[in-house]
């Protein structure tokens, strides 16, 4: 079309202007990109770059297996074979084949071990359980696990208790809560050994609600009461101990001992003497009453206000839902004998 439009302008003087037939030229140019675009041409599908991406992992890991199977010194022959197994796992992982990758991973660990070089090897079965996060979540435990080991072994504390967090993180969302507490427990021992405080009281917290979900109710009001009075000093984290005075009460309250949630109210006040005026209080205290009082009414209409001024989280909610059926078991049992 453009050519026939430039033979006509050359016959016929000017049919069309140059920037018309420049308008047509580039239309087309458009057009026949779009084709190819559709067509695979220009950009290949996503699926056939991961494949080729796989293929080029399966390349590089050969060469580094035949490596280790071959002569030559020792230290050398290792180097090369970790390179050749860092390049297969990066093209698995492009190509989303994060099983190999994983299993890379933990050959190049196995390599940098041979080496005696733990920190090396601690990070590449980390890169293993990364991949593995995403497939087997035990298989990423196993070699969280390992790596750790590793990072003890070297004096590396503060990078131990990271991956602890990380443990108890990934058994929170396998819901073990037995492990999660087990791991997270163990990285606030760490942090707190490497004065990384905050850390070390974040992990202390998760601890106390997985004790609290299963059940361990005095453990979970120790930890949330002795946070409480670290941070009652403290400018920053002051503002935090109504929270933290509120957990431990929903804890007392999950007991159903009355006197004990009373008793409790009596000392969170002499610890925070503002925590009176707050509604995380008049909460407890007024949950306390409805207790003393069987009445389960009082007992929902008392949450349903807080939750309407301050929204209740997942994990208070299930206390709150605890204490209310003990409540009503106890309301109910009344009922027969009357």
């Amino acid at each position: 079309l453009v050519t026939s439009l430039r033979r006509k302008n050359d016959r016929r003087g000017s049919a069309c202007s140059p920037s018309t037939i420049k308008y047509i030229e580039l239309t087309q140019k458009r057009a026949t990109s779009a084709s190819r675009f559709a067509d695979g041409e220009i950009f290949p599908s996503t699926s056939a770059g991961m494949s080729d991406q796989t293929v080029r992992g399966d390349e590089f890991e050969k060469k580094a297996d035949k490596k280790l199977g071959g002569w030559g010194l020792f230290g050398s022959k290792y180097d090369d074979a970790s390179d050749l197994y860092a390049k297969a796992a990066n093209c698995y992982k492009l190509g989303k084949n994060w099983d190999k990758a994983g299993m890379v991973y933990v050959k190049l660990g196995n390599i940098h071990l041979k080496l005696d070089s733990k920190h090396e090897a601690a990070s590449a079965f980390v890169d293993a359980a990364n991949c593995y996060k995403k497939v087997s979540s035990q298989e990423a435990a196993q070699h969280l696990n390992e790596a750790v080991n590793l990072f003890m072994d070297i004096g590396r504390l503060n990078m131990a208790a990271r991956y602890y967090k990380e443990l108890g993180e990934l058994y929170e969302l396998e819901q073990d809560f037995e492990k999660a507490m087990e791991y997270f427990d163990r990285a606030a021992d760490l942090f707190r050994s490497e004065e990384v405080t905050t850390s070390a009281n974040q992990c202390k917290q998760k601890v106390a609600q997985f004790a609290a979900q299963l059940e361990q109710y005095p453990k979970a009001v120790e930890i949330f009461e002795e946070i409480a009075r670290q941070y009652i000093n403290n400018n920053l984290l002051k503002y935090s101990v109504k929270g933290l005075l509120l957990n431990a009460g929903l804890c007392q309250l999950c007991r159903g001992d009355v006197v004990a949630i009373t008793n409790s109210l009596e000392r969170y006040q002499d610890l925070d003497p503002t925590f009176s005026g707050t509604r995380e209080y008049k909460l407890l205290d007024d949950l306390a009453s409805s207790m003393d009082e069987e009445d389960v009414g009082k007992f929902t209409d008392v949450v349903k206000e807080f939750d309407s001024m301050s929204r209740l989280d997942a994990w208070r909610t299930t206390l709150l839902l605890r204490a209310k059926t003990s409540l009503k078991a106890r309301e109910d049992a009344e009922d027969d004998l009357t």
